[in-house]
């Protein structure tokens, strides 16, 4: 068997639509690795802040995404995190200055180019959950399953607006709003991979749900469309 021969559980949409929780959610219950797609761009657009390097430098750009070290654990004390170069990042690249550095680099085609090999390495036995916004349509199209989770903006803002919070970021709901509403836009509006459902994936509508009930909704894909249910 081959890389090709993996199956895969890709897991977009709109950002605070809930991908992650889910994807993440879903990885531990089938024990899959797990990609994050997002996180990578965040952490380039985190790295480039950091080094002073401009949005239109796209050389050093391509260089940095080569030299970046990427880690996802999912066993052990550091699992659930994000590590860069060997350093937890996960509370750092969830700052709004570094997700809209992202959002800009996503729409650069030659960053795209240079972090679509590292996405797909990610593709490794037993099999591999990912989330983002191009999992179904570009990175994996051959994905076993494909799901398109949705919500509407205003609950996805007010599930950042409680999730910062939480972790005692002040924050303004009407701005958090606004800044989602514009991501929405460019995403969907890019000229290189715009956010879109795959024409096979599952849509499904998160605003009245909660996390289980959406986990048992794509486990119930996954179960009806890989043999024994991505069982190990």
């Amino acid at each position: 068997m081959t890389r090709q021969d993996v199956p895969i559980v890709t897991i977009d949409g709109p950002g605070g639509a809930g991908k992650g929780t889910i994807a993440q959610a879903i990885a531990a219950r089938l024990d899959w690795h797990f990609l994050d797609s997002g996180a990578i761009y965040r952490l380039l657009a985190l790295d480039s802040l950091e080094a002073g390097i401009a949005v239109d430098d796209l050389s050093a750009l391509a260089a940095r995404s080569q030299a970046l070290q990427i880690e996802f654990p999912t066993v052990g004390p550091q699992a659930g995190e994000v590590l860069l170069n060997g350093v937890v990042v996960t509370t750092a690249i969830r700052d709004e200055a570094c997700g809209a550095r992202a959002s800009e680099l996503a729409a650069i085609p030659t960053v795209r180019d240079a972090l679509l090999a590292r996405q797909r390495a990610f593709r490794q036995w037993p099999g591999l959950v990912a989330d983002g916004r191009d999992m179904g349509t570009v990175v994996f199209p051959d994905a076993a399953v494909k799901i398109f989770l949705t919500a509407s903006a205003e609950e996805r803002a007010r599930r950042r607006h409680k999730q910062l919070m939480e972790q005692g970021v002040s924050a303004n709901l009407a701005d958090l709003l606004q800044e989602l509403r514009a991501r929405d836009q460019r995403d969907m509006n890019r000229a290189v991979a715009p956010l879109a459902p795959a024409e096979d994936a599952i849509s499904v509508d998160t605003t009245s749900m909660d996390v289980e009930a959406v986990i048992r909704t794509v486990m119930e894909q996954v179960e009806a469309c890989i043999p024994n249910g991505g069982a190990v």
